[in-house]
């Protein structure tokens, strides 16, 4: 007998507002984080007299890690979902938690770190029926619109 997964979750048939524009909203969220994290490298740099720029990137991958899972295990969505007025859900349509918030993060930079899951994480978002990516597919977890 087949259960569907997602029964917890808006049916993007018949509650489509609730995933409208998601992927889009994802892109600008991310901008909007890359920023933020970029602004928290500022102090590091400086309380490092400049030495934490010759280990920038490694540095700059940590700190968006630890700023993701935090963000995202404290109100289920990055600072920047959160102006973009989206957040991740389960399968049982419950927030992140912290141990969520850390798988959700480790598929994110994994799919980073290997160039073409990334971009197959993108074209995922973009034409799954529920703006899923590769990451949310294999958590059975979805990005929503809060307002919807």
């Amino acid at each position: 007998m087949y259960t569907d997964t997602y029964t917890h979750l808006p049916d993007p048939e018949r509650q489509a507002a609730f995933y409208e524009g998601v992927a889009i909203k994802r892109g600008f969220a991310w901008v909007i984080d890359f920023v933020i994290v970029t602004i928290l490298m500022v102090p590091i740099l400086i309380f490092t007299v400049g030495l934490a720029a010759f280990i920038f990137a490694p540095l700059f991958a940590i700190v968006s890690f630890l700023y993701r899972v935090a963000t995202i295990g404290g109100g289920s969505a990055t600072w920047g979902m959160r102006m973009m007025a989206i957040e991740f859900r389960d399968a049982r349509g419950q927030r992140f938690d912290l141990s969520q918030a850390f798988l959700h993060t480790l598929g994110y930079t994994i799919s980073l770190a290997v160039f073409p899951l990334q971009l197959i994480s993108i074209a995922m978002m973009l034409f799954t029926e529920r703006g899923q990516g590769l990451t949310d597919m294999v958590m059975n977890s979805v990005a929503l619109n809060k307002r919807a």
